[in-house]
């Protein structure tokens, strides 16, 4: 059962309403990525509806039990703490990030600090809650655990949340790996119930290629990705995949389709592409034209995606750009 998080003392009906927000999960890790991915989740997350989380998450102790570190300061504001804490600076950087691009201005902002205890690590978890008076929330959430990815997944336990953001190194594919990736990344693409985002290089002026293949799975997530698109001004293209000549017609029907839903919903498609070849090879070329790659996977669980790989799963795993699994 999801456990709600949000700040103390609100009536049943302000949580009624927090829980319909849209909510962004952040995951910070201090690198170039995460930064550029959180200035798409402040553009993504500008709206009155929509509350953002930036989240460290930090193995077990760390080495502070030997360095004696007092527990009051876990119960004071993380901000205060000073920036040679695990994970403070990066929350600080990121904090700071969204006052410049604009997210908390206009309102007055409430500050509650909640510390919670974990067993065998002096630091516990930590939180800074900011509310505002129309109810928008941003957090700063410091979190221990026993590895990243589990982490990120226990915290998404306390959400929910619509949509997790991790920052991807563009060595992905090589031999030295950022923090995040690929097992990280991918632990949580895989087991994660909500859409999740692998960012590189995430650039948000380029709009989103969306690739359907008609089913009923992929028609859903047309239309979630199209609503996420229009809550940042993302233009919209289309794309489906023919395995061969043969079947071009049927991936012209798909993007007619798909369009259809979209101008339905209010949203203008900027194009329709129809490509014949296999379709991870053809997604991921035509991937680095757009800000990111939005695709849906199979309805497969956890484990079975991760034993029988999915177009998806392959094209998150080796495209050049960002890329969105839609759930």
């Amino acid at each position: 059962m999801v456990e709600w998080e949000g700040a103390p003392g609100l009536s049943d009906e302000e949580i009624t309403a927090r829980k319909e927000h849209f909510r962004i999960l952040v995951c910070i890790d201090g690198s170039d990525e995460c930064y550029q991915s959180l200035r798409y989740a402040a553009r993504l997350g500008g709206g009155v509806d929509a509350d953002i989380v930036l989240l460290y998450v930090r193995p077990v102790d760390q080495g502070l039990r030997s360095g004696g570190l007092q527990v009051r300061v876990a119960r004071e504001n993380m901000l205060k703490w000073g920036i040679e804490l695990p994970g403070i600076k990066y929350l600080k950087k990121g904090f700071d990030m969204l006052g410049e691009l604009g997210v908390m201005d206009g309102e007055d902002w409430s500050e509650h600090t909640v510390h919670t205890d974990v067993d065998n690590d002096p630091l516990g978890d930590n939180k800074t809650e900011y509310v505002n008076a129309k109810g928008k929330m941003v957090v700063l959430k410091l979190k221990v655990a026993t590895d990243i990815a589990v982490g990120i997944l226990e915290q998404w336990e306390l959400g929910p949340y619509d949509l997790i953001i991790l920052g991807a190194s563009s060595r992905w594919k090589g031999l030295a790996r950022s923090l995040w990736d690929p097992a990280v990344a991918e632990k949580v693409a895989i087991h994660a119930p909500c859409s999740v985002l692998v960012a590189r290089d995430l650039d948000v002026g380029h709009g989103h290629l969306i690739c359907t293949d008609g089913s009923d799975q992929s028609m859903e997530m047309v239309r979630r990705d199209g609503e996420m698109a229009s809550r940042c001004d993302c233009p919209v293209t289309l794309m489906s995949v023919a395995l061969d000549v043969e079947a071009e017609d049927e991936a012209k029907a798909n993007v007619d389709k798909a369009k259809k839903a979209l101008e339905d919903m209010g949203i203008k498609v900027k194009e329709t592409l129809v490509k014949v070849g296999n379709p991870v090879d053809e997604i991921i070329e035509a991937g680095p034209d757009y800000s990111l790659i939005v695709v849906s996977e199979s309805g497969r669980t956890g484990l079975q995606r991760f034993f029988m790989g999915s177009v998806a799963f392959k094209v998150m795993e080796n495209a050049h750009n960002s890329v969105m699994i839609v759930r």
